[in-house]
């Protein structure tokens, strides 16, 4: 399955914004789908998954009650609703698929191409 990922931007703090990741087709449907990050210099980092039916959601402890993933199946999309952002939220923000739930990158088969993310002090 191939990904793309857009709604990056420049925002200021406190800012919101909202990212998407279209799928190529409707294997989108098998796969549980994460969200990552890579600030310049660290090394990337987990960010959000959703399982295929929506039942299990993960986030990392840096942006929970902030950022809300969902995923539209009928439309082979996943979302990633960023709130309250943060200068430290500042990074390029991968979608990516799995087979199964998963905090680890190594789990995942399939990358976007990485949308910037920027927020200002």
């Amino acid at each position: 399955v191939q990904l793309q990922a857009s709604g990056g931007g420049l925002v200021q703090a406190g800012g919101s914004l909202r990212l998407s990741c279209a799928a190529s087709d409707r294997t989108f449907n098998s796969y549980a789908m994460g969200w990552f990050r890579q600030a310049p210099g660290k090394e990337r980092e987990f960010v959000a998954v959703i399982s295929r039916s929506s039942g299990v959601i993960l986030y990392a402890d840096s942006v929970k009650g902030r950022f809300t993933i969902s995923r539209d199946n009928a439309k082979n999309t996943v979302y990633l609703q960023m709130n309250s952002l943060k200068p430290e939220d500042t990074a390029v923000y991968y979608c990516a698929a799995a087979s199964r739930i998963a905090r680890s990158s190594s789990e995942y088969d399939y990358w976007g191409q990485g949308t910037q993310v920027t927020v200002s002090s």
